[in-house]
């Protein structure tokens, strides 16, 4: 078995790639945007570390990415700390309001979620980035938000691409479900298309208020500075501003006056949850994900199930070797639809699902001659952990066949690491557009209640202070129980199948990073969407374009139901990762031609 840390830089197996795989000794960053990837690379020279870099370019992502992210929105973060040696997760996510009502959507509006300002939970993000930075950054506020302010405030051009989804926004045509710019709140109107224009690729964009806000909480920071608190305290006093200060109060006013149910006590409340990541090793490399507030775990399923394969013996990308990794997600695919939640409400059988006792039984349930067809009865996780008497009762799918498509177009990704060996992964999200923005504040709260169930007994069903089950996951990949790799991706529920792929491109194809993160990848929808109306399209999978006919033909011959998209196609996910090369230093980052990412390494 090949290691990851030879293929990054000294593999023999070299192939043409449409990007560089970048190197270098200080440190690298790779983010969903240039701009942000330039303001992480900024922090880096001027002798910040990893965290303070992929803070940075998380924030400097919601203000280019704005239909993708949000300040106030999630962001899930991952770093390893090497002074403390210290690996955690903060969760990045909010939760539902205690006024929220899931009899409201049932009595109301016919049991499902309607535009707007219900859809929204208390933001999650501002906790998370000014956390993360307290607490394991270098760097001061003030420096670390410069870049993302400027470009807010100063104005930054449009690129191509967000030009193009500004385009379909105005439309309506944009899979965010907001309607248009006919129905779009005020702010958003006048904010993102000025006079009621379209910006075109080039023309600037300024987000006044969004740039007072970052401006506000720098200027906070500077005062507690100034008044003699030390950086870390300084920086949880800004943090403190939004959501107990004058931030908090406008929102909780806003939503008041709106019909919204976020207020003034729900931000006070809000706690960003630190938590060790889950764990299990696949043929000696440890992986690491996020809890199952989250889809995290399912890369954990995923690699569990395949380890009882020998992927080796089969040709990469092949049929056989595809069908393979579709019915072991599939299977997981089941799990997540029926017990994955916020597990500070539902119990959830985590020891049971990452065990592999577990994924061993599971794997016996793969037939190498015939899919499914539809997405497969969940196991009994329950027998694993102890609980040999409880049943598994699955949830009713049927609800949710071939329904008109689901909301998915969000979800950016940064990830860093510095010569001192700390390493960060962050999955920024959650569309300025889902819920009104904030007069004054530039910013919306996020609108990831879309996520969450409006079916009693449902794992992710609606409940007061309630995390909804989140898409975005930040992950790492490790070597003797010591973190060589953060990786992520925007796409929705092809998150996680990116990054598996990815993640075995370098352990059984031989690929380096780049190689790896650009090989064509085929996508599951064998499952109910994480998206209201939650579409489930039993039996489908998207096949990029770059892979041999002949193979879909093969997969649909075993059951599958193929769908070809175009190559480099954004529905397959854009995967970014930074890895360490343990044995020498050298840092390498990747970006995925499938957005307009770029990696950076000094």
């Amino acid at each position: 078995m090949p290691h990851i840390r030879n293929h990054f830089a000294s593999s023999q197996h070299y192939e043409q790639t449409v990007q560089p795989l970048v190197m270098g000794r200080k440190g690298a960053v790779s983010s969903g945007h240039f701009s942000a990837t330039a303001a992480g690379h900024h922090m880096l020279s001027i002798g910040g570390n990893a965290i303070d870099a992929g803070v940075a370019a998380g924030i400097a992502l919601n203000v280019m990415l704005f239909h993708l992210t949000s300040f106030g929105g999630v962001a899930p973060i991952m770093i390893y700390h090497a002074p403390t040696k210290s690996l955690v997760t903060l969760d990045g996510l909010g939760v539902w309001p205690a006024l929220a009502s899931m009899d409201h959507f049932q009595t109301y509006h016919n049991g499902q979620m309607p535009r707007g300002v219900l859809r929204a939970i208390t933001p999650g993000a501002p906790d998370a980035w000014l956390t993360a930075l307290a607490h394991y950054g270098t760097l001061t506020l003030a420096e670390v938000m410069e870049p993302a302010y400027q470009l807010a405030a100063k104005g930054a051009p449009v690129s191509v691409r967000v030009a193009m989804r500004l385009q379909q926004i105005y439309e309506g045509d944009d899979g965010l479900d907001i309607g248009g710019y006919a129905t779009m709140d005020p702010e958003a109107q006048r904010i993102f298309f000025p006079g009621g224009k379209i910006l075109r690729a080039g023309e600037v964009l300024v987000q006044e208020d969004l740039g007072n806000t970052l401006k506000s909480l720098m200027d906070e920071e500077t005062r507690a500075r100034q008044q003699g608190a030390c950086r870390r305290e300084a920086i949880l006093g800004a943090r403190d501003l939004f959501y107990q200060g004058w931030m908090a109060d406008k929102i909780g006013a806003y939503h008041e006056k709106h019909g919204g149910w976020i207020r003034y006590r729900d931000l006070a409340n809000h706690r960003v949850e630190v938590a060790r990541p889950l764990h299990t090793t696949y043929h000696g490399y440890d992986v690491y994900t996020c809890g199952p507030w989250c889809q995290g775990p399912l890369l954990i399923q995923f690699v569990n199930i395949l380890e009882n394969f020998d992927l080796d013996s089969l040709s990469h990308n092949s049929s056989e070797y595809l069908h393979l990794v579709l019915e072991a997600m599939n299977l997981a695919f089941s799990d997540r639809e029926n017990f994955y939640g916020d597990p500070r409400q539902v119990e959830v059988p985590i020891a049971g699902l990452t065990s592999k006792a577990y994924a061993r039984q599971q794997a016996q349930r793969i037939d190498a001659l015939r899919a499914w067809g539809h997405m497969p009865d969940p196991g009994n996780p329950w027998l694993f952990q102890g609980d040999a008497g409880r049943s598994v009762q699955p949830v009713d799918i049927n609800r949710y066949l071939r329904t008109a498509p689901g909301v998915k177009e969000d979800t950016s990704y940064a990830a860093a690491g510095d010569q001192w060996g700390n390493l960060f992964s962050a999955t920024p999200s959650d569309p300025v557009f889902t819920t009104p923005i904030i007069p004054g504040l530039g910013l919306s709260c996020s609108g990831r209640g879309y996520q969450s169930r409006i079916h009693p007994g449902h794992p992710s069903a609606v409940a007061p202070g309630k995390r909804p089950r989140l898409t975005p996951n930040p992950a790492m990949i490790g070597l003797n129980e010591k973190p060589l790799m953060a990786f992520g991706c925007p796409g929705g529920d092809a998150q996680t199948q990116g990054m598996l792929q990815v993640f075995l491109n370098l352990v059984h194809a031989g690929a380096n990073l780049q190689a790896a993160i650009e090989r064509p990848r085929a996508i599951s929808l064998n499952f109910p969407s994480s998206f209201a109306p939650f579409t489930y399209f039993p039996g489908r999978v998207d096949l990029e374009g770059r892979i041999p006919a002949g193979v879909g033909d093969d997969l649909a011959r075993l059951g599958h139901e193929i769908n070809e998209c175009e190559a480099y196609s954004g529905r397959v996910s854009a995967v970014h990762a930074v890895a360490i090369n343990r044995s020498n230093g050298v840092l390498l980052a990747g970006a995925d031609p499938r957005s307009e990412g770029a990696a950076w390494g000094q």
